[in-house]
């Protein structure tokens, strides 16, 4: 005899559901996971290549490595997405308004 479902199991699949819904639409707008994330990875590991790195704080290194993963999205995936320069600007908005 097989289980009966129970309201938990059935919102746990909704929810997976959902989730690939999600995941699905993003893969048109940010491109294949594992090329956005291997672009991203390049970008990050030359920043970090250099001296000033190691000086920089942490909202100026977060700043900057969300900024690489939206550059990898944009290379990756949909360059005309207006979000993903959106969200750069205001990564560098954000570390902009600390330096004031």
């Amino acid at each position: 005899m097989f289980p009966v479902p129970t309201k938990e199991s059935t919102d746990k699949i909704g929810k997976l559901d959902k989730i690939e819904a999600i995941l699905k639409t993003r893969d048109d707008t940010h491109g294949d996971y594992n090329d956005t994330a291997a672009a991203a990875q390049k970008v990050k590991d030359i920043l970090r290549s250099y001296p000033n790195w190691s000086r920089l704080d942490a909202p100026k290194r977060e700043a900057i490595d969300l900024i690489a993963t939206k550059l990898g999205r944009i290379i990756a995936g949909n360059f005309n997405f207006a979000d993903h320069w959106n969200d750069i600007a205001g990564y560098a908005k954000l570390v902009s308004d600390r330096l004031a």
